[in-house]
């Protein structure tokens, strides 16, 4: 039997709106990217993006456990000598929350062509509207994966 390769037309492209308010930002994101990378599918395959559209509304709820928000610093770099500068996860999420969850997802996307490929499906919004009603996305409850355990 030979193997089974994903062509175009084998692939069909849904989409969902996650609610992220009071979710956590990390487990929120591995489930995001699992999404966008198509691995709850059975026609996955790891060399083509068959993965799913997938809007994030109330980006700006997001919650970071352990106190991370205060502790973890964002870096970067200006290209200038001298040019480094950070900023805490609670400065971020308060000024682009979009970026933050935006970030976290693209760290655990591949690298390369595919993974930007992957990442032009996501669509994050800091409120809890979005234009892409047209699309009748499908509601994806999260909660009781990536909810706080307090």
């Amino acid at each position: 039997m030979p193997t089974f390769s994903p062509k175009s037309r084998d692939i069909v492209r849904a989409w969902y709106v996650i609610d992220a308010d009071g979710l956590v930002l990390g487990r929120m994101c591995t489930e995001v990217a699992r999404m966008l990378r198509g691995k709850h599918k059975v026609i996955f395959a790891p060399h083509i993006d068959t993965g799913d559209h997938v809007v994030i509304v109330n980006a700006g709820k997001v919650v970071m456990t352990a106190g991370k928000a205060e502790k973890k610093r964002a870096w970067k770099h200006s290209g200038y000598p001298g040019g480094i500068s950070s900023r805490s996860y609670a400065e971020l999420l308060t000024s682009k929350p979009e970026e933050v969850v935006r970030d976290a997802i693209r760290g655990m996307l591949p690298k390369g062509p595919l993974g930007r490929q992957m990442l032009s499906k996501l669509k994050v919004y800091a409120g809890p509207s979005h234009p892409h009603a047209a699309q009748c996305p499908e509601m994806l409850d999260l909660s009781a994966t990536a909810r706080t355990a307090s």
